[in-house]
């Protein structure tokens, strides 16, 4: 019977292969082929040549001091992983399975084992896919060979992988026995507050106590955090995730053969655990399958009230029956962007952040080497967010084109539909990049800039004026991107993927870079001219507001031209001549 089901995962694997070598005869995605074949070359194959070579830098090494805080760090948050399989979920147990394979499979003379082993051979090809990224993206880190680094991701990733199995079986027979979700839940968060307050007391009765001017001298918190990793019950506790973790550091292949037994004994035990375990998970595999299918019907049918039938959720806000039209599609959008992005989780996040602000500088004036940190993170992310955020939010027209007979029907001019689309993701991103600059703000040492709080407050003003035209015309790229060449991007679950998608990405993104650049041109000019003439006539404290307000207008004039365009895109859109069938 194995041999079956091996023959039926190994052919599943190679018709995907032809299906998607047999695509590449369009030359669009042969072209995209190529590209994302030489960016992975050139991004992650290329240094392996240098593997060896004189010239080339040798793998980071970690001191002996140093090995105890980032195998007790990776045993933390593999702990973590663990953790959450056993807190988050609250469904039984469920294999996930095709509906193709359910119909192949459940009515064969295949044992609830056999479906196991089947379920845990197809989970192997994405695991082995995940362990070449991983060591790719680590190979500089940890010392030891590339070959040990990849060796200890798959021991690690397959453990993960069976105890998540094993620990929907076990929620299973728990469930079976009256013990309800929350049940569970509680008895796990008093089991680790027992434990994380048995290692606060054996610190505080055994450490000398940390001191918070101690926050200034990164190497005096190392010293303090090694004590604590390194001794008392903390390392024992998480023994067991060490020991998955600890080949990784291992320097040759000697020591990673003396390392590597205990992380195949856990990798074993799982495994009995997981094959051991006599848990019906048929009707819930079914459930499941059925679900799947249901929603993927929905959405190509246009009908997106059918996708999710679970209990309501609550609305952002609240909708009033008469409005600007656009709010009710920035209103369902939100709704299916989830619960953490309504306007009370926000305002409580922005609060907390300007709250944290200020304690943390009436503490020490924002001096710290921990504040700057804070600061740079926090420039970064917001960076990072201006440029490729409009790449993550997808609550627009990439969302909904697969329902747009339905979003036609609507009495709305074309710029209004391309308006509420918009709303939802600026909306979101506009949230983040508030917060992100709130900390950046605040956090930012008095000895990196020469300026003053009032200088910063106002330019941190400025920033947020202009952050929300900024996402709107960044969001109008994509959106007329999918509208003018749809079979072109991922749309629902039918979309193009492998490597040629890659490359569509990175054509699209410089693109979309080229574009951003052109139009930001403008804002930029009479920001500069009106903040020359403010400040030469009337000072820095007047020039900066007045600079902003007037790049805002620019931008929202742009964001209007660009929405006007959209709307026009989409009201010559044809759904049944652009979206394969």
């Amino acid at each position: 019977m194995f041999s079956a089901l091996l023959y039926l995962q190994s052919h599943s694997i190679r018709n995907r292969f032809i299906a998607q070598v047999k695509r590449l005869k369009k030359p669009k995605y042969l072209l995209f082929l190529c590209i994302g074949l030489l960016y992975f070359y050139f991004y992650l194959m290329r240094p392996f040549a240098y593997i060896g070579h004189h010239h080339a830098d040798p793998p980071t090494t970690p001191s002996p001091e140093n090995l105890v805080i980032y195998d007790t760090i990776g045993a933390l948050v593999l702990a973590i992983f663990t953790l959450m399989a056993w807190i988050i979920p609250n469904e039984r147990a469920a294999l996930t399975f095709t509906e193709a394979e359910i119909a192949f499979l459940f009515p064969a003379p295949v044992s609830r084992r056999g479906l196991i082993h089947f379920k845990l051979l197809r989970s192997q090809a994405a695991i082995l896919f995940t362990t070449i990224f991983l060591t790719l993206f680590s190979r500089r880190f940890g010392g030891g060979n590339v070959w040990i680094h990849a060796a200890t991701w798959w021991l690690v990733l397959s453990i993960l992988n069976l105890h998540t199995l094993g620990a929907s079986f076990t929620r299973t027979i728990l469930m079976d026995r009256g013990i309800t979700n929350w049940g569970r839940r509680v008895a796990i968060f008093i089991a680790v507050a027992v434990l994380i307050a048995a290692v606060i007391l054996w610190a505080r009765e055994t450490l000398p106590p940390a001191n918070l001017q101690d926050l200034d001298n990164l190497s005096q918190i190392e010293t303090y955090a090694r004590q604590v990793l390194s001794s008392g019950p903390l390392p024992y506790l998480l023994a067991p995730f060490r020991w998955a973790v600890q080949p990784y550091f291992a320097p040759d292949a000697r020591a990673f053969f003396i390392f590597v037994w205990p992380a195949v004994a856990l990798l074993v035990v799982h495994y009995i655990w997981v094959v051991k375990s006599d848990v019906a998970f048929e009707e819930a595999s079914l459930e499941v399958s059925r679900k799947s299918a249901e929603r993927i019907a929905a959405v190509r049918s246009g009908n997106w009230r059918g996708v999710k039938k679970h209990k309501a959720v609550r609305s952002p806000f609240p909708l009033a029956s008469t409005g600007f039209p656009p709010i009710a599609l920035l209103w369902k959008n939100l709704i299916s962007a989830g619960q953490a992005f309504t306007a009370r989780v926000w305002l409580w996040v922005m609060c907390i952040a300007v709250g944290a602000v200020i304690a943390m500088k009436q503490y020490s004036g924002g001096g710290s080497p921990v504040y700057m940190s804070v600061a740079l993170f926090a420039g970064m992310f917001l960076g990072w967010s201006l440029l490729f955020g409009s790449q993550l939010v997808r609550h627009d027209f990439r969302q909904d084109l697969l329902m747009a007979d339905a979003l036609k029907l609507l009495p709305l001019p074309a710029w209004q539909v391309a308006l509420g689309e918009l709303l939802a993701p600026a909306v979101i991103l506009t949230g983040v990049q508030w917060c992100l600059l709130i900390l950046f703000a605040g956090f930012l040492p008095k000895e990196a800039n020469n300026l003053g709080p009032a200088q910063i407050l106002e330019i941190s003003l400025a920033a947020a004026i202009n952050v929300p035209f900024f996402n709107l015309i960044s969001l109008l790229i994509p959106n007329a991107a999918v509208l003018m060449f749809p079979a072109w991007f991922q749309l629902g679950k039918s979309g193009p993927q492998g490597i040629e998608a890659t490359g569509q990405r990175i054509i699209f993104l410089l693109g979309q870079l080229v574009v951003l650049i052109i139009t930001l041109l403008p804002a930029g000019l009479a920001f500069l001219g009106v903040f020359l003439l403010a400040e030469l006539f009337a000072g820095i404290a007047i020039a900066i507001p007045l600079a902003a307000l007037a790049s805002a207008i620019i931008l929202a004039c742009e964001a209007a031209l660009g929405i006007k365009f959209l709307g026009a895109l989409f009201e010559r859109f044809d759904l049944s001549a652009e979206l394969p069938t």
